[in-house]
């Protein structure tokens, strides 16, 4: 299936503006339309014993953003829009009830000292929203994913829904790797996995990506932090997994793994539920 329809957060800081690049490219090389939804959390103006909304303030900022965005989207089919909810309480869930009517979600890693977003938006994407997120990290400069990606795979509901995903942005001549988990000494277990991740490979491959399948260890450096060193072996632009399931691992509280990978991530991850 084709991205035809992209959403993604804005909130008018810096890290804002480089999520709206990116989304500018993503939607620009898959001709696609993309919606910039203006969400931050804000106060509202007290006026005596009476709190006026939106605040000045907000919509300052949802007016400079607006401009930005109309600068940025020239030549492609695109829409702003503002949420206009300042109280967390209000953002969360109508910012995921909006985020169900696209094809991905383009959202900022997590950051507990960050104003401007609750720290459980992408969280609450992830699991609510029904659709893929993709979380470019607070570090670094991202132009493109999809050209040396990463597939996780486990054996499970939201690992193949990761696949699926993932797929969706893998380009043309793509470079992949499939990666999937054991337990050192658990021969059976091993041969077993070995076939699945054959079977994945293979999956791709008929949808025109050449991968190759790598097993993982489970060990001491953990597995999160297993695959963001096989990532920067590969030069993977695109880790692509299932969020929040964990049913397949007893060693991991569900949903563990993906806030660790929320919180230490060095490459953009497309996490799907």
């Amino acid at each position: 299936m084709a991205l035809c329809n992209l959403l993604v957060h804005l909130t008018g800081d810096e890290k804002s503006d480089i999520r709206l690049r990116f989304a500018v490219d993503l939607a620009r090389s898959r001709g696609a339309q993309l919606t910039g939804l203006f969400a931050r959390i804000a106060a509202p103006h007290a006026v005596g014993l009476v709190n006026e909304w939106p605040s000045a303030d907000y919509s300052a900022a949802a007016a400079a953003n607006a401009l930005a965005f109309a600068a940025a989207t020239q030549g492609i089919k695109a829409e702003w829009r503002d949420l206009n909810r300042g109280d967390e309480a209000e953002f969360l869930p109508q910012f995921v009830d909006f985020s169900r009517h696209f094809d991905l979600i383009v959202l900022g890693q997590p950051r507990g000292d960050d104003p401007l977003t609750p720290v459980a938006l992408a969280e609450e994407a992830i699991v609510q929203s029904g659709r893929p997120v993709l979380v470019l990290p607070f570090a670094g400069q991202f132009d493109r994913v999809g050209t040396r990606p990463i597939f996780g795979w486990s054996d499970s509901r939201s690992s193949a829904r990761g696949f699926y995903d993932g797929m969706t942005l893998a380009l043309d001549g793509a470079e992949a790797l499939v990666v999937g988990l054991s337990t050192p000494g658990d021969d059976q277990a091993i041969a077993y996995q070995k076939e699945s991740l054959r079977l994945a490979a293979a999956h791709l491959a008929s949808h025109g990506i050449a991968a190759r399948p790598e097993q993982l260890a489970l060990s001491e450096i953990g597995l999160m932090d297993a695959l963001l060193n096989l990532a920067a072996d590969h030069g993977a632009d695109l880790l692509s997994m299932g969020g929040f399931g964990g049913w397949r691992y007893p060693l991991f509280a569900r949903g563990s793994g993906s806030r660790y990978m929320l919180k230490h991530m060095t490459l953009p991850v497309l996490f799907s539920h």
